[in-house]
């Protein structure tokens, strides 16, 4: 956490993992603790309880999870313990027993009244020191949006819907009153997230919401458009390259949304696909692409794929290096396929040797990289706006549409004395690396 907060009543630390999702439910978590007249510290030894959020995901999450709970016991030893890991308390349990409660993902309410029970919360809480939109761990210019919850596809890698169930998306006037009052208290950015961004309003049938008066359905496309009436980028991820995803890059092209997809492909063997059990595997995603491009030519496409997945050949492999080729993604990352414990993946036969996934994390992303340079160098000599993210003397560290927050590359600006961060600047791109763009401020 990185705030100052009032000295005053029991104090609790809080420590978060994982992806964007948690961090949302981390944020609820402290949002309501401040609500209740909670102490917010920084330091395990000042708080009078440390609630820890895990990840669960790979065994690499779980080891760091497992590794910021013992921290937590050996320097307070009052630790709660919620997030994906929780889904499986023995696995908790059995290696720190005296943890005070474990509660699974986004379960904020239940964290919430365990720190009531083993921490008496303060009477008369000051609603007022809590801002619109609750309190968040992001820098004050951007925040994640969360839609949704759970998701509905059985994915044989992947034990998120085991974790935190399926499909349940939040009414849309809901998460456009949060969004209104985001942006209105400065946040100049918002991040759409969840585990299935596309999939926004399928488990309430698109059931019909209001908001400003007027009715609107439960839908990607809906909500896209009204976010994009705010005063802020919109920024979509997790989106996965359904049919009616095309309704959305119009948006795109007219200026309302970022042009900017985060699509986890996964793969491009149509047999590594079926394999994995990938929703959309059947769908001509080459095709998809293209169209986008004819409506809106500077969208920019972010994916994640995974290498060595047990069947995988090299005749596999080959195949999605021609479709990188093909598709020219501009920011992509790569990931060695690792068992997860409860995986349907970890059933199938005909395991690729360490050494090979090895060997091809290296060939792709050798492969990948000079198509992303090439991607960023069609942009030298545009002029295009940035916000800034951090400033050190007159260099900016700033991101353009196509860089979220994180995950993707920089624009490093020149000229930015006086620039602080959250603000919008405009430059001229005068170079590139294989993951950044340089730039010279134009906004003087």
């Amino acid at each position: 956490m990185n705030s100052n907060f009032e000295r005053a009543g029991p104090a609790v630390g809080l420590i978060s993992l994982g992806c964007p999702k948690a961090l949302v439910d981390s944020e609820q978590i402290l949002t309501g603790l401040k609500q209740q007249g909670y102490r917010l510290v920084n330091d395990h030894a000042e708080a009078d309880l440390v609630v820890v959020n895990t990840c669960g995901f790979i065994d690499s999450a779980k080891a760091e999870s497992l590794e910021a709970i013992g921290d937590a016991m050996a320097a307070n030893g009052h630790v709660l313990v919620t997030g994906c890991m929780g889904a499986r308390p023995e696995e908790i349990a059995a290696i720190h027993p005296k943890v005070l409660g474990i509660t699974g993902p986004h379960q904020a309410e239940a964290v919430l009244g365990a720190v009531n029970q083993h921490l008496p919360r303060p009477h008369d809480p000051y609603l007022d020191l809590v801002p619109p939109g609750g309190l968040k761990l992001t820098p004050g210019h951007y925040a994640y949006l969360k839609i949704s919850e759970g998701c509905n596809h059985r994915c044989r890698f992947c034990i998120i819907p085991a974790m935190r169930g399926d499909l349940v998306s939040r009414p849309i006037g809901m998460v456009l009153k949060e969004a209104e009052q985001l942006v209105e208290r400065g946040v100049r950015e918002l991040l759409v997230i969840s585990q299935d961004t596309s999939a926004y309003g399928v488990d309430t049938r698109y059931q019909t919401d209001y908001w400003q008066g007027r009715e609107i359905q439960t839908r990607l496309y809906d909500l896209a458009r009204e976010l994009g009436q705010l005063d802020a980028w919109i920024r979509m991820h997790y989106v996965y390259p359904y049919p009616h995803v095309d309704r959305i890059i119009p948006l795109m092209a007219e200026g309302l949304i970022l042009p900017y997809l985060d699509i986890p492909f996964q793969h491009a063997s149509p047999r590594i696909l079926k394999a994995m059990r990938r929703p959309a595997s059947a769908e001509n995603t080459l095709e998809r692409i293209r169209a986008w491009r004819e409506i809106c030519p500077h969208l920019v496409i972010r994916s994640t794929f995974i290498v060595g997945f047990p069947g995988e050949t090299e005749k596999d492999f080959e195949q999605l290096l021609d479709w990188l080729d093909e598709a020219q993604l501009e920011r992509v990352g790569c990931f060695k396929y690792s068992p997860v414990a409860g995986a349907a993946a970890n059933e199938l036969s005909n395991p690729v040797p360490e050494s090979v996934k090895e060997l091809r994390w290296h060939r792709f992303m050798q492969h990948q990289q000079g198509i992303s340079q090439a991607r960023l160098a069609r942009r030298v000599g545009q002029l295009e706006p940035v916000i800034v993210d951090s400033v050190d003397g007159e260099i900016a560290i700033a991101r353009s549409y196509g860089d979220a927050p994180e995950i993707d590359g920089s624009v490093i600006v020149d000229d930015c004395g006086g620039v602080q961060p959250g603000d919008f600047i405009d430059v001229e791109i005068h170079g590139h690396d294989s993951y950044d763009l340089f730039a010279r401020n134009l906004t003087l």
